[in-house]
């Protein structure tokens, strides 16, 4: 299946010949918007930022290419999740002899072992991959330390209680990062981490459909911009809860899925069953309490380019309550909206897990390696299902929860 682009529909194209990078009199590094990282000195990065898969498999000259048109635009912030060596030296040597124009964000317990990514919490190889990250990108200290993806209570307890937290707390104290940061999709755990104290900035997958929890079908009422000026209602009670205390606390969110691994940009996928465009999709995250920047998944520099025109938008091409005040032609039938009330599974599946899981590869066109892992730390998954129906018996929306398992099994292999 041919992966989809990154940033593709809904907007019109940047206007070529007209200024820096084709994007008309103004834009760039004037233009770009800025926050704070409070808790990092008042670091301060681009709303506008750039996750890293994109970057994965280009030549060393494509590589510099794009960082170089994300540094005309005023783009400072990218994250690193991934452990890919080629990754880090190419970006070591595209940022040669600038690296105090990037803020880095590394992750911490993300290796590379026998050609692959894996995550881990071993001491020893969560070392020794520190320690190669900051030799290959040739600096000496990264500005945010992540901790990678940490869901589980389980696992917060082992990170939080254990070793790993030690040694994050030792390189920030050697200014070997500058941050400590956690990467997570599991608001409870997220605010757990918050609450300890130790959190500077937090990872986070926000977008609408992840946000939103309907109480009921009769849901226009949500989706007014009067609903929004006294908070967010219809949003989960745990993800508006975590966002505030961010806020709170000063602890900066960077958002990771904007986009939903694609779904907001495809009407056959998207949970309203309209599709949002790009800047709608940024607009809804960067008004989010806590959020300080959402991190693109561009592929080129025309994606790089396309992503910083949400400065040069109009008012209406970025305004997401278009799109939610239309929830009254948007058919809840069949459409999973990750509220969990399939639960519980009578062999203890995660449905919401598996079926977002599902769904962000079926919009890629392919199996990320973060959703493999992801999907394959479940407790259980799609093959575990007996078909029993009693989570098609508790869904509101009517979905075939079956049927999704069976694809599950089909995309995923197990």
């Amino acid at each position: 299946m041919k992966q989809p682009d990154a940033l593709h529909t809904g907007v019109k194209e940047p206007a070529a010949g007209k200024g820096r990078g084709g994007l008309g009199k103004g834009t760039g590094v004037d233009r770009m918007k800025y926050r704070e990282l409070k808790r990092c000195n008042h670091l301060k990065v681009s709303e506008i930022a750039l996750g890293c898969e994109g970057f994965i498999g280009k030549t060393p000259e494509e590589f510099k290419g794009m960082l170089d048109k994300a540094l005309s635009l005023g783009i400072n912030f990218i994250d690193m999740y991934t452990p890919n060596p080629d990754f880090r030296d190419n970006l070591g040597a595209a940022m040669k002899g600038r690296r105090e124009k990037l803020v880095l964000q590394g992750h911490i317990c993300s290796v590379w072992e026998n050609g692959e990514y894996l995550r881990t919490r071993d001491m020893e190889k969560t070392k020794a991959g520190f320690e190669e990250q900051i030799q290959r990108l040739g600096t000496d200290y990264l500005d945010i330390g992540m901790i990678h993806y940490v869901d589980a209570e389980n696992d917060f307890d082992e990170v939080f209680n254990g070793p790993v937290i030690r040694y994050c707390k030792e390189l920030k104290a050697r200014g070997k990062i500058h941050a400590i940061g956690i990467s997570s999709h599991n608001p409870v755990v997220a605010r757990k981490a918050v609450e300890t104290g130790l959190i500077d900035v937090l990872m986070f997958s926000v977008n609408a459909a992840y946000d939103m929890q309907p109480a009921s079908e009769d849901c226009n009422a949500l989706f007014e911009k009067e609903s929004y000026r006294d908070g967010f209602t219809g949003m989960n009670p745990e993800r508006k809860a975590l966002y505030e205390l961010c806020e709170q606390e000063g602890v900066a969110i960077d958002v990771m899925k904007v986009f939903g691994g694609g779904d907001m940009l495809n009407e056959k996928l998207s949970p309203f069953g309209v599709a949002f465009n790009e800047y709608q999709c940024i607009e809804y995250c960067l008004s989010r309490p806590g959020v300080v920047s959402i991190m693109a998944g561009c592929h080129s520099e025309t994606e790089i380019e396309k992503a910083a025109f949400y400065y040069e938008a109009s008012r209406q091409e970025r305004d997401y309550s278009l799109v939610l005040s239309r929830m009254d032609k948007f058919q809840f039938h069949g459409n999973c909206m990750y509220c969990g009330h399939c639960a519980p599974c009578s062999v203890g599946i995660n449905v919401a897990d598996v079926n977002k899981f599902l769904n962000l590869c079926l919009a890629r066109g392919e199996v990320p390696e973060t959703v493999a892992d992801h999907y394959k730390l479940l407790s259980r998954h799609a093959s575990d299902c007996v078909a029993c129906g009693r989570c098609e018996q508790n869904c509101p929306f009517g979905v075939g929860i079956i049927e999704k398992m069976k694809k599950a099994v089909e995309v995923f292999g197990y």
